[in-house]
């Protein structure tokens, strides 16, 4: 490693929340070495601000705009050129942190450019139900999230925003750690909200298939959303979580179509 000890790593890491209290303590602990730490906050009405101020005087409140505008407005607050987005429920492992130190500091001897990439893909370790899931598609679930902020934007969309990188990317080794949906209430809650993102997401872009392929997408594509995730990504070996996982999906596929044909021919 580059830096010298007790040093902080020259990243910013940005965090956007709401009421997240069960999960953002641990998430900022596992961040506290890193130089500049970027919160923000949709007023929420539990303890998330108090724990936040433990590590960091960085904490800003706004409306909620959604989580493309939101995220992109974290990473405008960021001050370093490299910028790490982390959600509430992730954790930086040390693997991670290390590789990251490797990656963007400069070596000493003989000084030289730390990487040729703008930006880089990182393995997420998905948790689901208390399990680490290592089969129906969520490993490895590569994300790109390390970036240079000068040349990087969030994409503007309404669900499963992501980071686009004008330059070259890699992918890194160490992993993020992500205990999403740690109760069945939690996950139909998150179900809800997404659904509704992604009907709205093809509302707005006009994706919608006629009424007929409509019809036929909301009849097959929850089974086939089954059948590719328990046994075409091997879900079964992830046992009754797994089963329990592609079911949910498959009712989430049912969800979006259900909604979008609701606002595009039932009404």
């Amino acid at each position: 490693m580059k830096l010298l000890m007790n040093q902080l790593i020259p990243v910013s890491v940005v965090i956007v929340a709401r009421n997240e209290e069960n999960n953002i303590g641990e998430a900022l602990e596992s961040i506290k070495d890193f130089e500049d730490i970027v919160v923000v906050d949709s007023f929420s009405e539990d303890n998330t601000i108090e724990m936040c101020r433990k590590y960091t005087s960085r904490i800003y409140q706004h409306e909620w705009q959604g989580y493309a505008k939101q995220k992109q407005m974290a990473v405008d607050y960021a001050t370093k050129e490299w910028v790490l987005i982390l959600d509430a429920d992730e954790r930086v492992t040390p693997e991670l942190k290390k590789e990251i130190i490797e990656k963007i500091t400069p070596n000493s001897e003989p000084q030289t450019l730390p990487t040729p990439y703008c930006g880089f893909y990182i393995p997420r370790k998905n948790f689901f139900l208390g399990k680490w899931i290592r089969h129906s598609g969520w490993w490895p679930d590569h994300t790109l999230r390390l970036f240079r902020k000068d040349i990087s934007y969030v994409e503007q969309r309404e669900v499963h925003e992501k980071v686009v990188v004008n330059g070259p990317v890699g992918c890194l080794k160490g992993v993020l750690e992500h205990y999403t949906y740690r109760t069945v209430s939690d996950y139909i809650k998150k179900m809800e909200r997404y659904s509704s993102l992604a009907a709205k997401e093809m509302l707005i872009k006009d994706k919608i298939p006629s009424p007929s392929l409509l019809l036929f997408k909301l009849v097959g594509n929850p089974f086939f959303t089954f059948m590719k995730m328990f046994f075409l990504k091997q879900g079964f070996r992830d046992g009754i979580h797994g089963f329990i996982l592609a079911v949910f999906y498959s009712f989430y596929t049912f969800l979006k179509y259900a909604k979008t044909l609701e606002h595009s021919t039932l009404k």
